[in-house]
């Protein structure tokens, strides 16, 4: 009803409203749930009850555009401090000029005005004697304290994803030299070889050929659609592309065997070798070497050869050799052969090359060496399981950065039996690694869990000066040629690109020749233990040189036919408590041998200590403890 009487009258039928509700008041267990006991177990009680937190969830987000606000600086001359006082006009002159009289014949008034005028000379003089306005240091060079302060950081400025769904495996990212933008990326079909195989889906069907063995070539500023495709029958490995000639191209297949490319022309290889010339096993080592053409390289298997082709003729191999530790002479074993996982090859070093196994033995190959003994110059040691990544220091070629196991080692040339220099050791296993192509002091290293760190051995030794953590495994890094870039290969078939900041690019001249001593210190120090070394060896065996004694005569014959009378023990005694003497004094004489054999009897103290406080629970059976009774 309105204000004004007026109304309206809206009259139903009561059919219309349809059926009449009917309420009912009883008594009726509609679900019984019991306590859980489990449930109870798991019930912690927290004290206090109530906390506090920052991150919680967002519920709704809201944006609002302001208007733009204009402001411009504009320059103020302060002449006279400001008017506090309501009761004084400020524009009138006579009540400013009275209100200042009052003031000034304050008793108060003359220390307020000397102590800021303490204030204000000590100020003046400041400025007078340093002018802000002028530019000092000019005269010093812009590289001076470039070292004091460095940003040091890597960003990720684009990520490239394989075409085929689910991802391949990425095996290698390889920089081309006369285009620094452009990289190639290898991957293998490793899938194909399962039983329950699936064909992957193709995510750009118009582009290239539907082959799920088809690598391609990157431009890295379009990580959608690549610049050229390469193809193959055979599940690639490894691909290289010579570093004089951009043009030609290698890669080893799971077959064994040797294809060859050109990098103009797009699609499979011109050339593959014959099943009966190629590797026993995978191919997973490859290297280009000098040559006048361009056209020869070598070549690895986990079989334990190393084959040396030439790309115009791929029918048989030039040379064959296999990776023994020992070789000798004569026809080489193949059961003694180690498998290769990586070859090296420095083009100012036309002679020699290095070869890497799955033993973690380095070998140092000859090129001009015509039988075994002489292409193999030596073979160290160097990791317990496969040797993983081999890379020489762009700026000081006779050292190596090698990847293996948990450690990363820096490997000298001039050194023979004691070839590494730093160590490094990780938690986590480490499987790739690489050095910076623009700074001489800097490399980086992946491991299993996708953990990049970056290590400057001028900065730190301990610990990486950066370090980025990844999802997946990192399998391989790579630096582009100019050092600004680094590729990093994830187990899942990404390759990210990172942009390294000004502190990670490039080295001064002094940075320079801090490496070069610093590498030159470390090769002195493995060469005076080497030297300290081979003066033990030969104290050892000068030592055991026993001295020439005199013949002992035969003991006379008994009457009994054919019995002689025996040797005396105290003359054996005596000989042997002579050993015992000279041996003791070697020991003492050598104080590192005797502090080093102190410390191990030390340690093996405490390892027995330790395991006498062991206590062993053993639960006896009903039998031992004589609690079985026959029914």
């Amino acid at each position: 009803m309105g204000t004004f009487g007026n109304q309206f009258i809206l009259s139903r039928e009561r059919r219309r409203f349809g059926r009449q509700c009917l309420f009912t008041d009883r008594n009726e267990m509609i679900l019984s749930v019991q306590p859980s006991g489990k449930l109870r177990l798991k019930y912690i009680l927290r004290n206090p009850i109530d906390e506090r937190t920052q991150l919680s969830e967002q519920y709704a987000l809201s944006t609002a555009i302001t208007q733009n606000v204009s402001m411009e600086p504009h320059g103020m001359n302060h002449y006279e401090g400001g008017w506090n006082v309501k009761e004084v006009n400020v524009m009138d002159e006579e009540a400013t000029l009275r209100y200042r009289k009052k003031v000034e014949r304050d008793d108060s008034w003359g220390i307020e005005v000397n102590e800021l005028l303490r204030e204000v000379m000590l100020v003046s003089s400041r400025n007078n004697a340093i002018n802000v306005y002028q530019e000092f240091f000019i005269d010093l060079p812009e590289d001076l304290g470039r070292g004091i302060k460095m940003h040091i950081a890597a960003r990720n400025i684009n990520v490239f994803h394989d075409l085929w769904i689910p991802a391949r495996k990425l095996t290698a990212c390889e920089w081309r030299n006369s285009e620094n933008w452009e990289f190639l990326l290898t991957y293998s079909n490793l899938r194909s070889l399962e039983p329950n195989y699936k064909e992957p889906e193709n995510q750009m069907p118009d582009f290239g050929s539907n082959n799920t063995n088809v690598f391609y070539q990157w431009d890295l500023n379009n990580s959608i659609r690549p610049v050229a495709h390469y193809d193959a029958s055979k599940i690639v490995l490894i691909a290289r592309v010579c570093i004089r000639d951009d043009n030609f191209m290698v890669g080893g297949f799971k077959t064994g065997q040797v294809g060859f490319w050109m990098t103009e022309e797009m699609g499979p290889p011109k050339m593959i070798c014959p099943l009966e010339a190629c590797h026993r096993e995978a191919t997973s080592a490859l290297c280009w070497v000098h040559s006048k053409l361009n056209t020869e390289f070598y070549t690895g298997s986990l079989d334990g050869s190393v084959k040396y082709w030439d790309t115009r003729d791929l029918v048989m191999p030039v040379q064959e050799l296999l990776a023994e530790p020992n070789p000798r002479p004569g026809a080489q074993n193949r059961q003694d052969a180690h498998g290769v996982t990586l070859l090296e090859f420095e083009y100012t070093i036309p002679v020699r090359y290095i070869i890497c196994s799955d033993m973690g033995y380095l070998f140092v190959g000859n090129r001009k060496g015509v039988t075994p003994s002489e292409s193999i110059i030596g073979a160290y040691p160097m990791f317990a399981g496969p040797v993983r990544a081999i890379m020489r220091n762009p700026f000081f070629v006779k050292n190596f950065l090698l990847i293996g196991d948990w450690r990363a080692r820096i490997w000298s040339e001039e050194i023979k039996h004691a070839p590494s220099s730093f160590y490094f050791m990780r938690r986590h296993q480490l499987i790739s690694g690489a050095w910076s192509t623009g700074r001489c002091s800097l490399f980086v290293t992946g491991d299993i869990r996708g953990n990049l760190e970056f290590w400057d051995l001028l900065m730190s030794q301990r610990r990486p000066i950066h370090s980025i953590k990844f999802p997946h495994p990192i399998t391989h890094l790579s630096f582009r040629p100019d050092g600004l870039v680094l590729a990093v290969s994830l187990g899942n078939g990404d390759c990210v690109m990172l942009l390294l900041e000004e502190g990670m690019k490039s080295a001064t001249v002094k940075e320079k020749s801090l490496m070069m001593a610093m590498f030159e210190r470390e090769i002195s120090r493995c060469k005076l233990l080497e030297a300290r070394e081979e003066e033990m060896k030969l104290k050892k065996r000068l030592s055991s040189v026993a001295p020439v004694e005199e013949p002992i005569p035969e003991p006379p014959v008994s009457k009994k036919k054919g019995a002689a009378q025996p040797v005396k023990k105290e003359e054996k005694v005596s000989k042997e408590e002579e050993e015992a003497a000279m041996f003791l004094k070697l020991i003492e004489d050598d104080v590192e041998f005797s502090k080093a054999l102190l410390d191990f009897n030390e340690i093996m103290e405490i390892v027995s200590n330790k395991r006498a406080k062991r206590v062993f629970n053993v639960e006896r059976t009903i039998f031992e403890r004589g609690e079985y009774i026959e029914e």
